[in-house]
This record gives structure tokens, sequence and C-alpha cells, in this order.
């Protein structure tokens, strides 16, 4: 084994360099890509030193459950690249967004959220919490005069995600959060949509950010990850003791290929974005679509906000038709290049019917009230000829 003479950069790397060189701490082998450590546990070379690590006199690996050196290079780069003091992997996007809200709260805390929501962070919320003495409040998203009121009262937390999943409302990042730390909160964002180069939570006022890694991240559906960002007191003393005792650790191989997806991270969310916009104004042309919903979109209700606080309005489209569940279904039968997929953030394009999938188990009235109807098509645009994509969707629609 040889020594390696890497050396960290002695400047602020630009975001493009940080995607590929960030965390990149090579072993004395000097290779060039990343090393993978399958490993559960770390050997010491005493009794002593065992003792020191674990009792923290000494700061290194003692189980993979607590931290990997794979892991702490995936956590680093992301971390880079966000913006963020520090960061926390998780073994999937929900246990990301479970972890990072019950670790901050306690029976007679109160947690405020908008309606729209992912169907399982609704769980968490709604069904979850209050089994634990945490009351919960739902408020329209867009709407701050619902968020001033309902953050008059102390608040814990309050979580969002901002575009939401699937109806892509646009949330005011800096707005909600002055109104949180009024309250004595922390604000969480769940950022997938957007991705770590689309929009900053941390930068517009937001306490923690959320990640799905299975999405952009990963971005070629191999793997679940999951990841949450914020200051290091928060990360190591508020969030690291429930990781570390629930265990819903990233695995080491996962880890290595987010990594890896890291790296072409801002390339491929580039043409995701670029496409979807296409997508999306084709859309707006067809007389069977009642409704298009894309931040991007000038129709869209809140997109002037979308400009002020995203630099890229993501990969994701969402279309109502007017024949309702049986137009849907015929769309979504009738093509040949678009998959039907729950997932998202693929480089293959996918299309899901939420009222029947991903929100399925949402009362009609709680469908409805977040904007999901039943001919809704949620559509992750990928990466392949944006014509080849408006073809596929005009054949459906005619067929």
């Amino acid at each position: 084994m040889t020594d390696s003479t890497q050396t960290k950069p002695s400047r602020t790397l630009r975001s493009r360099t940080r995607q590929v060189r960030a965390g990149l701490a090579r072993t004395g082998y000097s290779e060039t890509c990343e090393a993978l450590f399958m490993t559960s546990g770390y050997v010491y070379g005493s009794a002593e030193e065992a003792e020191e690590s674990f009792d923290g006199t000494r700061d290194r690996m003692v189980y993979s459950r607590f931290k990997n050196p794979t892991v702490a290079a995936f956590e680093e780069r992301l971390a880079a690249i966000e913006g963020a003091p520090a960061c926390r992997a998780t073994s999937s996007g929900m246990a990301a967004v479970h972890a990072a809200l019950m670790c901050q709260v306690k029976a007679g805390d109160r947690v405020v959220a908008p309606r729209a929501l992912f169907g399982s962070c609704t769980w968490i919320i709604n069904d979850l919490m209050p089994r634990f003495g945490i009351t919960v409040e739902f408020v329209e998203g867009t709407d701050l005069a619902q968020w001033a009121k309902a953050l008059s009262k102390p608040t814990a937390v309050v979580f969002m995600e901002t575009p939401s999943n699937p109806t892509l409302e646009i949330i005011d990042i800096p707005a909600v959060a002055e109104l949180t730390h009024k309250a004595g909160g922390r604000l969480v964002v769940d950022n997938v949509f957007a991705t770590p180069l689309f929009q900053s939570p941390l930068a517009l006022g937001a306490d923690v950010v959320v990640y799905s890694a299975t999405k952009h991240i990963d971005g070629q559906g191999r793997c679940l990850g999951g990841a949450v960002l914020g200051s290091e007191d928060f990360c190591n003393d508020v969030l690291g003791p429930y990781l570390r005792h629930t265990g819903p650790a990233l695995s080491p191989f996962n880890a290595w290929l987010l990594l890896k997806g890291l790296e072409t991270l801002d390339l491929r969310v580039e043409r995701h974005a670029a496409n979807a916009l296409k997508v999306a104004r084709f859309l707006e042309t067809r007389p069977e679509i009642a409704r298009v919903l894309y931040p991007g979109l000038e129709s869209h209700p809140q997109h002037a906000l979308a400009k002020r606080q995203m630099s890229g309005f993501g990969g994701i489209v969402a279309f109502a038709l007017k024949d309702g569940k049986a137009a849907a279904y015929k769309l979504l039968n009738g093509l040949e290049v678009i998959d039907i997929s729950n997932n998202l953030g693929d480089s293959k394009s996918l299309a899901t019917h939420p009222w029947t999938t991903t929100h399925q188990r949402l009362t009609p009235e709680d469908k409805l009230a977040q904007g999901i109807c039943e001919g809704l098509i949620r559509l992750s645009v990928g990466l392949e000829d944006a014509d080849d994509l408006i073809e596929d969707i005009a054949l459906a629609l005619a067929g």
C-alpha cells in the first residue's frame, strides 16, 4: 500500500466541481473512484482504544449504523452542494422525513404543515404524531394569512414541500420561515422536486432540508436513500442521537451509488427541466386537458414566486384530463415510451395517477382539498428527446 498524496483544495470550489470532488477521501491505494466500505464494524488496536472510541475521546468509526466512510463521503459531498454545515444520510427519503420531524418533538408540542403533501408525509403528521400527544394543524400552503394565524401560537416544527407533490404548489419560504421563527420553531423543507441546484431553502431562511435521494440524486432508479441537512448543532445534537438509536442507516453500497449520482446531478436536472418545460407547453395546447401545472409556465398560480426563489423549475409536470379517471387511464395505457411508475427524478420518463397510487389512502375529500382530481396525472419528465415524449403523449391522447 502506498501513501495517498491527496490534498484538500486551498480555495472554494464552484458547484460543478463540488459535485465531483467534495467528500473525496482516498485510501492509501490512491484510487480514482471513491472506495466502497462494505463493513458493519471496525476493529481496535487495544481495549483502551475501544473505550476512547465509545466515550468520544477518540474520533473514529465504531459501527456502520453510526458512521461509515462511504456514507460520510456522500454526506460531505451533498452538504457541500447544498451549502449546508452538516448532513446525515438515511435509508430512504421517508426515513429522512420521519427522523427530521420526530427527533424534534415531544408530547404537548405543536406542528404546522400545508395540506398539499405526499401521502406518507401526511400520514406521519396527521396519523402518527397525534398518537404521541403532538398537536397538528394544516393550512393552505399558498395562503400567508392562514400561515400567520396558525403560527401566532407557539410551534415546535413547521414542515412543507415546495414544490408540493403532486400539484406543484409553491410556498413562500422566507415568509413562512420568519413566521416559524417568531413562533419559536424550526422550518423543515422537503426540497426533492427542486433539488439542491434549483432551490436553496437554508439560504431562504429554512432550518432543515430533507431529500429522498432515491429521486434525482440517484436519478437512475437504482437504490433508495435519504438525507437531512442543517446546522452542526442540529445534526449532531438533535438528529444524531435519534438516528444512532433508531437505526435508519444508509447502506454503504447505496451511498456509493448516490456519490456517483451527484457527479452528474446538474447535467441531468438541467435536461429534466428543459424537457419538462417543452412538454408542459405542448400539454397546454391540447383540448383534452383541463389544466397543466408546472412552475415554469406563466399560467402557474405561483409562477412569480417560483421565479423569485427558484433558479430552475424542475422536471415534474402535473396535468388533469377533462374526462377524469377513464381518460387518465386511457392515456397511461396508451403510452409506449413513458413508463407507468410511482417513482420520479429518473432518467426515464415516468407517469402515475396520484388518485389511485401515491395518494390512494387519502379520503376523496382530502385529495380534492389538495387539488388532486381523478383526472390528474403526475409526469416525471426524463432525459429522452422531448419530441419523442410529446409524440408519445399525442398518440396516447389520440388513441
